[in-house]
């Protein structure tokens, strides 16, 4: 029996999505965000590059989100149902593999979120496309996990820049005091920043920091 178009079909278009669903259904927005947090925090603009944030944001995503691939592979793969051959068959994948993905996102979403856009769907949405909507439905969780994200990433933010912001604040005076006004503060902070952040062993802290918070 050959494959069947319509489902190879629907497999090429959800390829496409990738890109899209990494961003909005993985780690990779809070550790992104963090980590260029970080380095604007620091003062440091271009170092490390874009190539090596979104980098390491993916390798620490994929990191992240190896329990959920191999829980959707042990459920869908190791079986070895064929895919491709029918709807049904499809269709029956397709359902066993996107549960390991909703339950990383409602156990990683703010339960206030996920009650504001489940409430405001009632208010937005007619009776008929409101249906027998849930609130473990995608619809409602990828907008409340993706703001969970972005709100515990900045408050990561917050905490990350304090103590630049101070060192900002004593070298600027420090250079006012002493009459050297024409003298760029971020020549002195800047080194001085990267020898705090060194000496507190800052990117482990980071990191580790990003990679615990998704412990179950």
């Amino acid at each position: 029996m050959g494959n069947d178009p319509l489902v190879l079909g629907l497999i090429f278009s959800a390829l496409s999505l990738i890109p899209f669903l990494v961003v909005s259904s993985t780690s990779f927005l809070k550790i992104s965000v963090v980590v260029n947090l970080v380095r604007n925090a620091i003062g440091v603009q271009q170092i490390p590059p874009n190539v090596v944030v979104y980098s390491l944001s993916l390798i620490l995503s994929a990191y992240v989100m190896a329990p959920v691939a191999t829980k959707i592979y042990d459920e869908v793969i190791v079986p070895g149902t064929s895919i491709t051959r029918s709807y049904p068959q499809f269709l029956h994948a397709f359902r066993t593999s996107v549960e390991p993905v909703r339950h990383f996102l409602k156990v990683n979403s703010s339960p206030h979120q996920v009650l504001f856009f489940f409430s405001t769907a009632k208010r937005l949405w007619t009776k008929d496309a409101m249906g027998d909507t849930k609130k473990t439905d995608f619809i409602i969780l990828i907008p409340a996990f993706m703001v969970t994200e972005l709100v515990e990433a900045f408050k990561i933010g917050f905490l990350l820049y304090l103590p630049f912001l101070v060192i900002d604040l004593v070298i600027s005076n420090l250079l006012l005091a002493m009459g050297m006004m024409m003298v760029s503060p971020v020549m002195i902070s800047l080194p001085i920043k990267l020898l705090l952040f060194v000496m507190a062993d800052g990117w482990t802290r980071v990191v580790h920091s990003l990679v615990v918070s998704y412990a179950q």
